[in-house]
């Protein structure tokens, strides 16, 4: 189900980052990166091939862990920012695919009939997740590449970057199939009824505003990291 696998990407993170917190200035910078970079080409290139969007978001956890592992040793404190933005946009999406129903690429394309605002709303969060300016997933990345090129690791930073882009293609994959194609269907009307919602989304646009928009809150969260 849907909310099981919320709890495995969002709350069973925290206890691991906490303990990594706890011992970061024990840890070893080389076994950091080693760490950091095979989860983020791994979770990059796992993701390419998928069309589950919880075996998507799966991989996308794998890649962010490794945003967070790399940065343990330099800034404990940005890890900590990194895993409550990861929470909020990851929480975001698992609330409003529960919402729709959604679980796979090709139900995502059937739900512009629905609920317009709906679609766009989990677009906004996927690009958020995959660290695209202007929004707010990519203040975590970019505060972490400026850590990174800050301490002479700049070619570590210009392969996170890279590596970066591979999950932001496959985010990018579903907004191009969910939009801008339309899986072959039996229904002859493009568009369907509207049927009253009994699930309460109270909190969904809060969530949303919070994974989206956050980004000029910035010097706030640096002076908060330092």
């Amino acid at each position: 189900p849907l909310s099981s696998g919320m709890i495995l990407l969002t709350w069973q993170k925290i206890a691991p980052t906490s303990l990594l917190y706890q011992i970061s200035p024990t840890l070893n910078m080389k076994i950091l990166i080693i760490l950091g970079l095979t989860s983020t080409m791994l979770g990059g290139w796992g993701g390419l091939n998928q069309t589950h969007l919880r075996k998507i978001l799966a991989y996308s956890s794998i890649a962010h862990m490794g945003w967070m592992t790399i940065i343990a040793l330099i800034n404990p404190s940005l890890m900590l920012l990194n895993l409550l933005i990861y929470i909020i946009a990851t929480l975001t999406l698992f609330l409003m695919l529960n919402f729709a129903s959604v679980t796979k690429i090709k139900s995502l394309t059937n739900l512009w009939n629905k609920s317009t605002p709906m679609t766009m709303a989990i677009l906004l969060t996927l690009l958020s997740l995959g660290g695209l300016p202007p929004l707010t997933g990519f203040m975590p990345k970019w505060l972490i590449l400026q850590e990174l090129v800050s301490n002479n690791n700049i070619t570590i930073a210009i392969l996170m970057a890279m590596s970066a882009l591979l999950s932001l293609f496959f985010y990018m994959r579903i907004i191009y199939t969910s939009t801008l194609t339309m899986f072959p269907t039996t229904n002859n009307s493009k568009l369907q009824w509207s049927y009253p919602q009994t699930k309460t989304i109270n909190i969904i646009p809060t969530l949303t505003i919070i994974s989206s928009l956050f980004l000029p809150l910035t010097p706030m969260f640096i002076s908060l990291t330092h």
